[in-house]
């Protein structure tokens, strides 16, 4: 799912590497000469010209996903991030922050934190992509979304007052904020520690952020 082209798409897992060039940042430079992968800047990443704003606590570095339910790539990277979140170390706090590059993604903005104001992200997160990309669903009105929530056995009344509750309003304004700051152009991407951006829907993606957590974490 693409705001604007990319000018450049990452390789996946087990492409060649690529070799050392100028803009590296030194100490990634580093560590790559001892055997592990190379990463470049402008590349297989990109350095913030100005911080995003971070909620984890200090010594920690927050790893965020930008996604659209709607967006197929973010559907084939799903496995790959929730595998690599369920064995992220205890020093990194990972959070999804779902796009909305026009209006017309407001309402799966909402459908994502109501069901994590709800409890349910765990149950239903992954239902969400599968009844969009193999059922074919249309999500992306409050009326399809409430009509396939209640189809799921979810308290639809309940459901329907977070929807447009002001919690809800205002956590999809935040992803919002959050999506610009750190100048999400495409989804599937990952902002790490408030520093880096990182594009792409393959297995290199969360390399790279390993690379880039190892980095912030020095």
């Amino acid at each position: 799912m693409q705001r604007r082209a990319f000018s450049r798409h990452l390789l996946a897992a087990g492409a060649a590497v690529l070799a050392p060039v100028a803009g590296l940042h030194p100490s990634l430079a580093q560590a790559q000469a001892a055997g592990t992968p190379r990463f470049k800047e402008g590349t297989d990443y990109v350095r913030l010209g100005r911080p995003a704003p971070v909620d984890a606590p200090a010594g920690q570095v927050e790893v965020l996903e930008f996604f659209a339910y709607t967006c197929i790539h973010c559907f084939n990277f799903e496995p790959v991030f929730e595998s690599w979140k369920r064995k992220a170390p205890a020093h990194v706090v990972v959070r999804r922050v779902p796009v909305a590059f026009s209006e017309a993604f407001i309402p799966m903005q909402r459908l994502y934190y109501t069901l994590e104001a709800m409890g349910q992200l765990d149950a239903l997160h992954g239902k969400v992509f599968e009844a969009i990309h193999v059922g074919k669903q249309r999500l992306v009105n409050e009326a399809a979304i409430t009509a396939w929530v209640e189809k799921q056995g979810v308290d639809v009344k309940k459901f329907s007052e977070l929807f447009n509750s002001f919690s809800v309003t205002g956590k999809a304004r935040r992803a919002a904020q959050l999506q610009d700051a750190y100048q999400v152009e495409g989804t599937p991407a990952l902002g790490v520690g408030g520093r880096y951006t990182v594009a792409g829907q393959g297995p290199r993606t969360v390399l790279v952020a390993d690379a880039l957590i190892a980095e912030l974490k020095k």
